[in-house]
């Protein structure tokens, strides 16, 4: 896993640009520790800074192969699964290789079958090729988007990066938003192709793209398609369960130490259950809250504590296990904050649960340099409440935002009232919503329940799995820590997306299909757990923590802070006792937190008419 950058410009000599490229490549640091370096053209500039994962000695990049018309040049962050795979198939047509990395697979495999090298190809990643043979950029980004990748146009040509922060290091690039940022920023969905900074946006995922002299264009070369499904149940469940033997398999493929980010839910307890016949001993890790389960209390969203079944997946399965235990202060702490705000480039987090991955990831790289999540299976397999209620079902609004913790995409006290009219977040939402309906592919055949499911799921997909990928990719390679999600493979994403909403819920419960698939990896009580999200700190203290730092903000009104939040609303959450905070009252404090240590880092031009 890495961070790459890079710089396309007809109308210049960019040899003389080798500062700006450091500059560039030097903000993603964090993403790759172990080195970095710049390669330069006279028309392009390619940066790279990696985090050593497979062939430690070799790999290194930005990675040149010379032909007799010209060099190519890659830049890559990732990791292709299917590596071994290509490599034989590529030494079989001829290509010889110098290092044993699968970033040389790439590159080969591009100078043998050009830009449908992105059909072979399985894995996650995001990489640029330079072909100087025909002065063109190739840039390309995973199909279901695991890897970030940004762009920014210019005169002459573009600025990519794995981050925003990269393409905002060029003088080219202007810090600045404007409503349509503003409300990507409250909406708690991820429109595709939008990056918030104004003149950026992101490389869709299942996307590549290309510049050159011609300008910028983009293909699809992966989309999700609806087929008809002729598997049964049982069929089903034993397809699942090939495919995550397979997938992990490929994916525990690694020269360095690996672990599984355990939370005592099916998704992660599952994949420790299969990791642990491939590493032995095999480490887990998981996150806790000082006094969290001697004082839990159930609410809508989650009836009990993770630790349990944590314990319980850690001996059935005889893992070597690690409690990542937080406390109020050190999870309140504002560098903290400010460290997973600096990490996603805008306020667009979770808030504690942000702060809480982003110190679990921190704690977890003293050990590993890999870690299997299992990310993305409640968007797979219908994991969340929300799926299985009826009146969301049917309502004409994203389900995520449509029950309890959700109206903080819609409401919106937080905001000045001003503001808040200009920006109309439930219209943008319900918009965004009807469009993504429209767009979802469906099967004639399906009743009218079956295409309602299909539709929900491909938003989730879509536009809420996007979301959650940025958040776990960005808080752990903040300290440079390797995030695998097994769930994504598109191979699987493909089979489940077409297996019937009844089958999906063949027991009467949420991921009916996975649960079957891996029954004889997991213990009872986890089978047997109602789905349950990410944890969050129950610590009223942490509350009475977020309330004083707010206070503190209202000790001036100046603050830019207060161009965007409420300053009414402010006073009123400080004043309440923290007690009376629900879940939707501290992310609206959290969301003001994020926003002012956001505005501390950036010097930026809110466009706001």
């Amino acid at each position: 896993m890495c961070g790459i950058t890079g710089w396309v410009g007809f109308a210049r000599d960019l040899t003389s640009e080798r500062a700006t490229l450091e500059a560039m490549t030097a903000t993603l640091r964090d993403r790759g520790p172990d080195s970095g370096d710049t390669w330069l053209d006279q028309h392009a500039g390619l940066g790279h800074r990696r985090l050593a994962v497979i062939d430690i000695e070799g790999g290194a990049q930005p990675m040149t192969a010379d032909t007799p018309d010209g060099q190519v040049v890659l830049t890559y962050s990732g990791e292709v699964y299917n590596y071994v795979e290509l490599r034989a198939e590529l030494r079989r047509r001829g290509h010889a290789f110098r290092t044993a990395s699968d970033t040389e697979v790439v590159l080969r495999a591009y100078l043998e079958w050009g830009d449908a090298l992105v059909d072979r190809l399985n894995g996650m990643y995001a990489f640029a090729i330079w072909d100087t043979r025909v002065q063109r950029l190739l840039l390309v980004r995973d199909r279901l988007g695991v890897k970030p990748l940004y762009l920014y146009r210019t005169a002459d040509g573009v600025l990519f990066g794995s981050e925003p922060k990269a393409i905002l290091a060029n003088p080219l690039a202007k810090r600045a938003i404007g409503l349509t940022g503003l409300r990507e920023l409250f909406a708690y969905s991820k429109t595709p192709g939008e990056a918030v900074w104004a003149g950026m946006r992101e490389l869709k995922p299942g996307r590549l793209a290309i510049m050159d002299r011609s300008g910028l264009r983009e293909r699809a070369y992966w989309r999700l398609e609806a087929a008809p499904h002729e598997d049964s149940t049982e069929e089903t469940g034993e397809r699942i369960r090939e495919l995550l033997d397979d997938i992990m398999r490929r994916q525990l493929v690694s020269d360095v130490p690996q672990c599984v980010l355990l939370s005592g839910g099916l998704d992660s307890s599952a994949l420790t259950g299969l990791a642990a016949r491939h590493i032995d001993p095999l480490r887990t890790f998981a996150v806790d809250f000082v006094g969290q389960t001697d004082n839990f209390t159930a609410d809508v969203l989650q009836d009990s504590p993770d630790a349990p079944f944590v314990k319980d997946v850690a001996e059935h399965v005889g893992t070597t296990h690690t409690d990542i235990v937080l406390d109020h202060a050190t999870l309140a702490d504002p560098e903290v904050r400010r460290a997973a705000v600096a990490a996603r480039d805008v306020p667009i987090g979770l808030g504690d649960m942000d702060n809480s991955l982003y110190l679990l990831s921190k704690a977890v790289r003293e050990h590993s340099t890999v870690a299997v999540s299992g990310e993305s299976a409640d968007e797979v397999f219908g994991g969340y409440w929300w799926f299985h209620d009826p009146g969301i079902q049917r309502g004409g609004m994203y389900p995520w935002v449509s029950g309890p913790g959700g109206q903080q995409s819609t409401g919106r006290p937080l905001l000045r009232e001003e503001l808040r009219e200009q920006l109309d977040i439930g219209a943008f939402l319900a918009d965004g919503y009807a469009e993504v309906l429209a767009e979802s592919p469906v099967l004639d055949s399906e009743d009218e329940h079956e295409r309602r499911m299909r539709r929900i799921s491909y938003a989730h997909l879509t536009r809420f799995l996007p979301y959650m990928l940025d958040r776990k990719d960005r808080m752990s390679m903040a300290v440079g820590l390797e995030v695998r999600v097994p769930f994504c493979d598109h191979r699987l994403v493909e089979y489940v997306f077409n297996a019937p909403w009844s089958m999906k819920t063949h027991d009467g419960r949420e991921k009916s299909l996975l649960r079957s698939a891996v029954l004889d990896v997991i213990p009872r009580s986890v089978a047997e757990r109602r789905k349950s999200p990410y944890p969050s700190t129950q610590e009223l203290k942490y509350v009475l923590a977020l309330q004083e730092q707010v206070e503190e903000l209202l000790n001036d009104l100046s603050n830019p802070t207060f161009n965007i939040i409420d300053a009414s609303w402010a006073r009123e959450i400080v004043s309440r006792e923290p007690g009376s905070l629900n879940r939707v009252d501290r992310l609206f404090t959290e969301r003001l937190l994020d926003i002012a240590a956001w505005l501390g880092i950036h010097r930026l031009d809110l466009h706001l008419t």
